[in-house]
């Protein structure tokens, strides 16, 4: 499967990625194309030097959602992209694509889906809104992307506990390290292996 990631910064998920692709465990998978919504983001630097062929869509500068998504689906057309991967894309893509990819878009969101989940939960808001309810498990999920947000169904899921020492910061960074960059890799793993339909 040749597989685009979509990413809008540091690109920390990309390379998790990167990681298990040199490793051969995404199951044959082939990273093939890298889009970032944003111009300059470090993200786009992780994939040039893997050797990842690389687009940017920015979308501040597309007045209208069906542009971007015209430019987005355009770009994973000309690189027979099979499976598209968000990986910390802060854009929202539309009807048009997530129709056009019906179960061959992913995403990881840094929390236990359905909990912490939906509009303007992304980042380092996820993990203050985790402190601020005082729950004592939080984790990550990989999950369908469909046109609603954080709303597919679920793939896999790891939790860690919340310690009593944790700011946002230090939570965002263990559920990083301890929940998203293994799932992901594992996810992409599993769909290319044909184990999740």
């Amino acid at each position: 499967m040749k597989i685009a990631v979509l990413v809008s910064g540091g690109g920390t998920n990309l390379q998790a990625l990167i990681d298990a692709w040199h490793e051969d465990r995404l199951g044959g998978g082939e990273l093939s194309l890298v889009v970032s919504s944003k111009k300059g983001v470090f993200a786009l630097d992780r994939a040039q030097k893997a050797g990842i062929k690389t687009v940017t869509i920015e979308r501040k500068l597309t007045a209208e959602q069906k542009d971007f998504d015209s430019a987005v689906l355009t770009a994973l057309s000309e690189n027979n992209i099979d499976l598209i991967v968000l990986a910390g894309f802060l854009s929202a893509l539309g009807d048009a694509v997530t129709e056009k990819y019906k179960n061959k878009i992913i995403n990881v969101h840094p929390a236990l889906i359905p909990s912490f989940c939906g509009k303007g939960f992304y980042g380092i808001h996820v993990h203050k809104a985790v402190l601020e309810y005082g729950v004592k498990i939080t984790g990550a999920t990989v999950h369908f992307v469909n046109e609603i947000i954080d709303g597919g169904k679920i793939i896999l899921q790891k939790a860690i506990d919340v310690l009593p020492s944790d700011t946002p910061q230090s939570l965002q960074q263990r559920v990083m390290q301890e929940c998203e960059w293994v799932l992901l890799p594992k996810a992409v793993e599993m769909i290319c292996r044909n184990e999740i339909i």
